[in-house]
């Protein structure tokens, strides 16, 4: 049996199973294909992947694991570049973020702590911030 996907004059599509390939051309050629949408028989073959029998598909299953690994080191990588590069600045981080955005303190990347209302806050008026990753645990303690 072979599949074809069908497109009819009014573009609507459709598939349509054939014995082989000599029956869709004999039974097109004869007017017996036609369109179940507008009942058109001016039908043509659309381009269409084969299916192979036997064939198996590669997996494609992410390797959650590894995933998973790469992703804790990206999240150390950018906690450590900020703990190296920024200014800490404790509980005083929404403050001092809204001073720098004002143009009241120096323009410095800083990082600190903050409550959900105070970003909430901050966000509400345009100042930029960002949760930082929380530090992964150590893989070797890891189970």
């Amino acid at each position: 049996m072979i599949r074809y996907a069908l497109r009819c004059e009014h573009e609507h599509g459709f598939e349509a199973w054939f014995g082989t390939s000599a029956d869709y051309d004999e039974q097109a050629a004869r007017g017996l294909v036609e369109c179940p949408v507008c009942g058109s028989h001016a039908v043509s073959k659309q381009i269409m992947a084969p299916a192979v029998a036997g064939a198996r598909k590669a997996s494609v299953e992410p390797d959650l694991a590894r995933m998973q690994t790469m992703m804790m080191q990206a999240a150390r990588e950018v906690r450590s570049h900020v703990e190296q590069n920024f200014d800490y600045v404790g509980d005083a981080f929404a403050r001092e973020a809204r001073d720098i955005h004002e143009g009241r303190s120096e323009k410095r990347e800083i990082y600190g702590e903050a409550t959900p209302a105070e970003v909430k806050r901050l966000k509400e008026d345009g100042v930029p911030c960002a949760p930082l990753p929380p530090a992964p645990p150590d893989p070797s303690r890891l189970n």
